[in-house]
Order: C-alpha cells, then structure tokens, then sequence
C-alpha cells in the first residue's frame, strides 16, 4: 500500500474515534455504559458477518494468532472501556487528559520492546509533540465545579484520585498493547478479518453484563434520535475506525502509527465547536499545531532512506 494512504487511514482512524467520543456523551446519558457496549458490537458484528468468513489464501490460524486476537479485543476493546470509564469517574478531567497524552509514548517504548522496531530521534520528536500538545489542550481545560456537599465527601473524592489515575495508567498501557499487537496481527490475518474477530471477541466478553443491564432497561425511554446516533456509533467504532487503523498498521511501524493519536482530541474539538457550539482557546489552538507538527515530523521521510525499505527498519 501506498505509504500516504496508510498514514490517510491512520488519521481518519483517530478522526472518526475522535468524533464519535465527542458525540457520544447523549448516549451514555441515554443508555447505560455495558448495554450501550453490548448493542455497539452487536451491530457491528452484524454489519461484517462477511468478514468472518476465512479468504482462500489466508493460512489457517495458529494457537498464538488466536491468542493475540483474543488478547487485542480484552485489552483494546473491554478493559481499556472500563479503565477509562471508571478512572475519569474517580479523577479529574484535567489529570486524564495529561494520563491519556502519554499513548504515544508508551505506543513508541512497546513497539521498541517487542516489535524491536527502530524509532530515529526524529519520531521521538514527533512522539513528544504529540504528548505536550495533547497535555497543553487537557492543562487549558477548565474543571467543572465539583458539586460535593459535605467534608467528608470531598476527603473520600480527593482519596480516590489516585486509584482514578492508576486506573488511567492501566487504561494507556491497554491502548498501546493495541496497537502493538495490532501491528502483529496484520502480519498474518487482513484488515477486515481482524476487525470481524476482535470485534466477535468484544461481543463475547460484554454480553453477560449487556444481558444484565438490558434486562433492568426501559428501552421504550430512549428517543429516536439516540437509536440514529447508536447507529452511527456501532458502525464508526466498531467498523470503520478499527479497519482503517488495522490497514494503516500494515504498512506503517507501530511507533509511527501512534503519534496519529493525536487527531483523537483535535477531531474531538472540532466537533465540539462544529456541532456542540464549544469554543476554543488560543492556548488550546496552540497545543493543537504542536501536536500536529509531531503527525508531520512523523510522516516526513528520513534523509537518504530508500524508497523500498520496511518502516521502523534500517534501509
């Protein structure tokens, strides 16, 4: 694949994640959190039953492969969700925008670790854009204020921010095990067959808490609109956005990859002040440009590198 349509998927990828974050909070308002996740990869798996079927050429599938999408859709799809919904619960808005702005980092050092993938000073520039612009617009956000009655509520919130934080901590380190061992998968299984299968995975593992919370669930209170959005949701996060990130990963090293993280907020924004009526700082336009300018120190090829060598190796 042409290495400028990679990095296209990779920053629509992170765009369309961006997006449907932004756009997702009447959902949660309307929906609870598991059954809102169980009705997401039920339609997504509706939507690719093609895409489980195995292509003729593709080699039948080893014990560690399965292992690893296994692995992909646990970490990646369940356990970051939970992480990152109770961690931000526990925390303030502002400490998890400066946890989460460290994925491209951790993204970078995993890569390093187990792909032993070779990240030039250039992309650890690019990785710490990336970090300090996604750090700058969460710095440059203002705390809602906390509606705490009493004492001893406020000590129990403020006790709490560290296992809040811990939390975001585990909720990074999912999101890098993703997309390394995404990188991974796309060295033996297509695109499409792994968003199928990491998606079937992340059915199986939600459904008994989806079961639970729908049987407790007045669906009939949800208003049509909500029922579009969920739509739109299921397809963008369980389809589209892990298609093209998967089909980005395998052309593009796993280091490089992860500084497109970045269009996660700026998309976010920009659907804040196009659809939300939010504004933005001139700090946070800022940060924005900082972390940009790493997507385009990441993208940029290396002098004298040829034309033909792999990505994250020595030409």
């Amino acid at each position: 694949m042409n290495r400028i349509v990679a990095y296209a998927c990779l920053a629509l990828s992170m765009s369309l994640v961006g997006s449907y974050v932004a756009l997702s909070k009447s959902l949660v308002a309307a929906l609870p959190v598991f059954l809102l996740a169980w009705l997401r990869f039920g339609i997504g798996g509706v939507a690719m039953l093609s895409w489980l079927k195995k292509p003729a050429g593709e080699t039948p599938m080893s014990r560690h492969t399965r292992g690893l999408l296994f692995l992909e859709s646990f970490l990646g799809n369940f356990l970051f969700s939970v992480f990152m919904l109770f961690g931000v619960s526990l925390t303030s808005a502002v400490a998890a925008g400066v946890i989460l702005a460290a994925i491209p980092a951790v993204v970078a050092l995993l890569s390093w670790l187990f792909l032993r993938e070779r990240i030039s000073l250039r992309v650890w520039g690019a990785v710490a854009c990336g970090v300090l612009g996604i750090a700058l617009v969460s710095l440059s956000k203002q705390e809602l204020p906390a509606q705490v009655s009493s004492g001893l509520q406020a000590d129990l919130a403020s006790n709490n921010a560290w296992l809040g934080n811990l939390l975001l901590v585990g909720a990074v380190l999912c999101e890098a095990s993703y997309a390394v061992i995404g990188k991974r998968l796309t060295g033996v299984l297509g695109p499409k067959r792994i968003t199928a299968l990491i998606n079937l995975w992340g059915f199986v593992l939600v459904t008994p808490l989806g079961l639970w919370a729908a049987w407790h669930f007045d669906f009939s209170g949800v208003a049509p609109s909500a029922w579009v959005l969920l739509l739109f949701y299921s397809l963008a996060a369980s389809v589209w956005s892990v298609w093209l990130w998967m089909t980005g990963l395998k052309t593009i090293a796993a280091n490089r990859a992860g500084v497109f993280t970045v269009f996660l907020p700026v998309s976010a924004a920009a659907v804040g002040v196009a659809v939300l009526g939010e504004t933005l700082t001139g700090l946070q336009m800022g940060a924005f440009t900082i972390a940009l300018t790493g997507v385009v120190l990441a993208t940029l090829p290396s002098p004298g590198r040829a034309a033909t060598a792999p990505d994250g190796q020595a030409p």
